[in-house]
């Protein structure tokens, strides 16, 4: 996704009793309709959250660094990445970004989304709010497609948060009080229409036009004038392969469009945008909304909050990450083997990515939890939870921090860099997240985009300093 789930904004879970003393009274409307406290977050999902955001920068710096061309596959990059003299660090780097995060953190990201949606609602309804909780749940997710469009035209084209809000506008509130098994069978569902839409896309698709074109060309061989069907078959052919692998001529005119400057290279780009927004609501439906729904489900289950035993997250982890692994490493092997064949690669790649994703996703969040549950690494743990209580700040400032080094600052780096390289941006982006946000929340409730959307959402500008206990202040000097 890029992209962006949950965002740390109203989820929280109701203390014990908070149900029966809101309930009622007046008042408790109004209490009803005010954003969750800092103590009524659930720390595990700020983990699972903060950790998955940082991980997604492991896939969407090849997005910032050399395009969209080069996000999964880097074949067009002007210093080439499986070749030349760093081929194989270069190589490496890439086996371990597509093996153990590629579909994963974004997959994570998207359950934590799905279980804010019950979050949200669960929590207000215990306190008395009724139907006017369809009110905040509107109103957040409509900023959210606001800042997606925002976000998308004026930072960064692989903006997420306009789908995940459309979804959640669109399908996932009527899913609230769906029972956990439905909730699995939907999302598995829609999981594997998502595999057959995507395979059926590129791999038939592209069949279709190779034997067409192919059909076409024979006949250009025989001197014959062709159709305006085979010359459209032509033209498709070539534009699925220039967007595989681009040729050196348009590689270099796409590079110069993104070093004109900042108007420039929004400008260029703003096409891809639009075109995304309209036909990745259809294509991208089943992987996000698939895993939205499933993570409804885990939340009610209790996976996601950490409610379940040590024991049921060993053997989560146990089952999910070598299942995730091996059918990633394996179809990496056979793809990176048969040189990035298109038509091998979509096979080998695409229809276990699913099944890769959501075991992977699992199995790094039981771990997480296992950590979580035993107490260990906790002053990491701490900081990479301020980083999802603040998941919406730093993913904007990440994008915006990528773009500048990267596209509008003077340093021209954009589609040049080399490969290995580009992980060094990554590694100091997740410093400066953990940093900010743990210094940030020192002295604020929110993050400053956070605060933000909360006050647009609930319509009333929300108090943003730490408020200082009566009695804290009563006694400070003077």
């Amino acid at each position: 996704m890029a992209t962006v789930a949950g965002l740390g904004s109203d989820e929280g879970m109701v203390p014990t009793g908070a149900a029966e003393e809101l309930a009622g009274p007046p008042h408790a409307v109004l209490n009803a309709l005010q954003p969750v406290s800092r103590a009524e977050r659930i720390s595990s999902m700020d983990v699972l959250r903060g950790f998955s955001l940082m991980g997604i920068l492991v896939m969407n710096i090849c997005d910032f660094a050399y395009g969209f061309t080069n996000y999964a596959f880097p074949l067009s990059t002007m210093k080439p990445v499986f070749d030349g003299p760093h081929w194989k660090l270069n190589t490496t780097i890439w086996f371990v970004r597509w093996v153990f995060a590629e579909g994963k953190m974004r997959g994570l990201f998207s359950l934590l989304f799905g279980a804010g949606v019950i979050l949200l609602t669960e929590r207000a309804l215990a306190r008395g709010a009724g139907v006017r909780v369809a009110d905040i749940y509107t109103r957040r997710n409509m900023w959210l497609v606001l800042f997606g469009m925002l976000h998308g035209y004026l930072i960064w084209s692989g903006d997420i948060l306009f789908y995940y809000g459309l979804a959640a506008l669109l399908f996932l509130f009527p899913f609230r009080n769906v029972r956990v098994s439905r909730l699995m069978w939907v999302a598995g569902i829609l999981l594997l229409l998502n595999t057959l839409l995507a395979v059926g896309h590129q791999y038939g698709r592209g069949r279709s036009l190779r034997g067409a074109a192919a059909e076409a060309n024979a006949n250009l061989a025989r001197h014959q004038v062709l159709t305006e069907d085979e010359q459209d078959s032509l033209k498709q052919w070539t534009e699925m392969q220039e967007q595989w692998r681009m040729s050196p001529k348009k590689r270099a005119k796409e590079i110069a469009a993104m070093q004109k400057g900042y108007w420039a290279a929004q400008g260029h780009v703003a096409h891809d945008v639009l075109m995304g927004e309209l036909k990745g609501s259809y294509f991208g439906f089943g992987d996000w909304v698939g895993m939205m729904l499933l993570g409804m489900a885990l939340y009610k289950s209790g996976f996601l909050t950490g409610r379940w035993s040590l024991q049921a997250y060993t053997r989560t982890a146990a089952i999910g990450l070598p299942l995730s692994w091996g059918l990633s490493g394996f179809g990496a092997w056979e793809s990176w083997a048969g040189h990035f064949d298109i038509f091998k690669t979509v096979l080998w790649m695409l229809i276990p990515y699913d099944v890769a994703r959501v075991s992977g996703a699992l199995g790094i969040a039981s771990v997480l939890l296992i950590l979580l549950k035993t107490g260990t690494q906790k002053w990491l743990l701490q900081r990479i939870a301020a980083v999802g209580q603040m998941a919406l700040s730093n993913y904007l400032l990440t994008s915006i921090t990528m773009m500048v080094i990267y596209v509008w600052g003077p340093w021209h780096w954009y589609g040049y860099v080399e490969y290995y390289k580009i992980y060094y941006a990554v590694a100091g982006m997740w410093l400066v997240n953990m940093t900010f946000s743990s210094i940030w929340l020192r002295y604020f409730e929110f993050g400053p985009v956070e605060w933000a959307w909360r006050s647009l959402t609930y319509w009333k500008r929300q108090p943003m300093r730490i408020a200082v206990p009566a009695q804290t202040a009563a006694s400070a000097p003077g």
